[in-house]
């Protein structure tokens, strides 16, 4: 009885033996996933056009055969307030290695405070940083009717942001879209769907010289 016993229990720690290692080995694949996570507003969410059709779903497309997931939670109509409040769930939810911040239009828009919105772009810095999540931050713009102090301290709000915290800060990638209203929609604010092919070849370039291996 105990040979049978002694038997068994060899069995079981040559199982685990080989059932450990492999569970390690896929946690590594999982740690070796590269994650994007665009934290957006409408710009990134496809406004006034089907979701397939916006620049994120087609740089995924164009990522299909890297391993590279990129993950979308840009919300049309968002704020700095709500794309914080939102963050650490996002971070939770798909653990990203990677965060692009798209953010600040509609404050801007709306005329919220400076001081709020920077303090607000500040806390989603710091609590992707304290996830290990690299941040990449996106220069925004404003209609320069909205006076040259309020739009001088929109713009300067991500350059010193992004020396602060040693950020990669892009352009904006609608800069010379913009000016093209052949490519931009009715309301001259969200760019077309042949806009969106452009601008997921700049961020193809862009982004994939950043998180590509």
């Amino acid at each position: 009885m105990l040979f049978l016993n002694t038997k068994s229990l060899r069995n079981k720690i040559y199982t685990l033996f080989i059932f450990i290692p492999l569970l390690l080995i896929s946690d590594q694949l999982r740690a070796q996933e590269t994650k994007l996570l665009i934290l957006g507003d409408s710009l990134s969410a496809a406004y006034g056009l089907k979701q397939e059709q916006g620049w994120v779903s087609l740089l995924q497309d164009a990522w299909q055969n890297q391993d590279i997931k990129v993950i979308n939670a840009a919300i049309s109509g968002e704020t700095t307030d709500g794309a914080l409040a939102r963050l650490p769930r996002l971070l939770e939810q798909h653990s990203p290695t990677h965060i692009f911040v798209e953010l600040g239009g509609n404050d801007g828009l709306q005329g919220h405070p400076i001081n709020k919105m920077r303090d607000n772009l500040e806390k989603i810095i710091q609590l992707s940083h304290k996830s290990a999540v690299k941040v990449i931050l996106q220069q925004m713009q404003i209609p320069t009717n909205y006076g040259k102090r309020y739009t001088s301290m929109f713009t300067d709000t991500y350059t010193n942001l992004a020396s602060e915290y040693d950020l990669i800060l892009l352009p904006f990638f609608l800069q010379n879209i913009a000016l093209d209203k052949n490519l931009m929609q009715r309301d001259g604010i969200h760019p077309t769907a042949e806009a969106q092919v452009l601008i997921a070849q700049e961020m193809q370039k862009t982004l994939g010289e950043i998180i590509l291996p």
